[in-house]
């Protein structure tokens, strides 16, 4: 016996046999786990590298973004500083309350770049063929008055925000900053051939807008167009980002949009609802067996999970196009 511990086993029978088995396995063994740890390997390897890419992609779709909103500040200081500024430092509008924001900056961050916000505009540039000259109220950066100027149409712009049109002159676009009814009144009767306003009829009271609209059937003569663009808010996903914007006083039914404009004296009206979410933020299609068992149920799926995209994640736009 080992006094200082335990004894030492003795190496039995057992492992006498087993000892040469695992001798003669284990080259045979390595050679059929290596294989599957060199795919496992590899396979690792190839999902870290997609993931960095993924991540990097990512990274520089934030960066160009913010890239973009930089760049637009600074364009906007110089181009101001190079430009005099209107006198003083807001229209008077007593319509539409004074809101203490950056607005050029908060429509650079929530609305989008003035390339895609030109991309969006360019749709209605064939409802203003032969329709000069156009107004555009609530022109903000301009994109739609550029799109006018490039397609060889007469236009000028107004806006109450001083930054706004600053930049619109930098520019080289004709734009006056005054409140959009006060502007309206001082323009002579039938002088217009079209009326554009784009995101502007949410901002404004019940009262404000209803005077907007006789204004602007009054100063366009008859064939003119007028066309309003606005929030959708029949789809329910466009509400964020109608609450995001402080400035909103009201959300507008197609329906009341329709009969306030026909009440002001246009003869003809028509909707077009636009610019859909990206598919992937839509809810998508639920596979159901193939067997006739299932008919009904995959009709009424289909059925539910359009009507559920329609009032979720519909048009996030529509445009009111009316003709005197």
């Amino acid at each position: 016996m080992n006094v200082d511990g335990a004894a030492r086993r003795r190496p039995g029978v057992r492992e006498f046999l087993v000892a040469p088995a695992k001798t003669l396995l284990r080259p045979a063994l390595r050679w059929y786990v290596r294989p599957l740890l060199d795919a496992q390997r590899d396979f690792n390897d190839v999902t870290l590298k997609l993931i960095d890419d993924l991540h990097g992609q990512l990274l520089a779709a934030i960066d160009e973004r913010r890239v973009e909103e930089l760049e637009e500040r600074v364009l906007r200081l110089e181009r101001v500083q190079r430009t005099p500024a209107p006198a003083g430092t807001q229209a008077p509008n007593l319509a539409v309350p004074s809101v203490p924001l950056d607005y050029f900056t908060f429509e650079a961050r929530m609305r989008g770049s003035r390339s895609d916000i030109r991309a969006r505009q360019r749709v209605y540039l064939a409802d203003f063929e032969r329709q000069e000259p156009v107004l555009d109220i609530g022109c903000g950066r301009g994109e739609f008055l550029s799109l006018l100027r490039e397609a060889g149409i007469d236009a000028r712009g107004v806006d109450r925000d001083a930054d706004m049109v600053a930049f619109c002159r930098s520019e080289g676009l004709s734009v006056e900053h005054a409140d959009a009814l006060a502007y309206l009144e001082r323009v002579a009767n039938g002088s217009l051939g079209g009326v554009f306003a784009a995101q502007l009829v949410e901002h404004l009271p019940t009262s404000a807008l209803v005077r907007l609209l006789e204004l602007s059937a009054a100063k366009v003569r008859p064939g003119g167009t007028v066309v309003l663009e606005t929030l959708n808010p029949l789809s329910l996903g466009t509400l964020k980002n109608y609450f995001a914007d402080l400035t909103h006083a009201q959300p507008l039914v197609p329906e009341t949009l329709v009969l306030l404009v026909r009440q002001a004296g246009f003869a003809k009206t028509e909707l077009r609802f636009l610019n859909e979410p990206p598919e992937e933020e839509r809810l998508r299609a639920v596979e159901l067996p193939a067997e006739r068992a299932f008919d009904d149920a995959r009709i009424a799926l289909a059925a539910n999970m359009s009507r559920l995209n329609e009032i979720l994640f519909g048009p996030q736009d529509y445009a009111l196009v009316a003709h005197r």
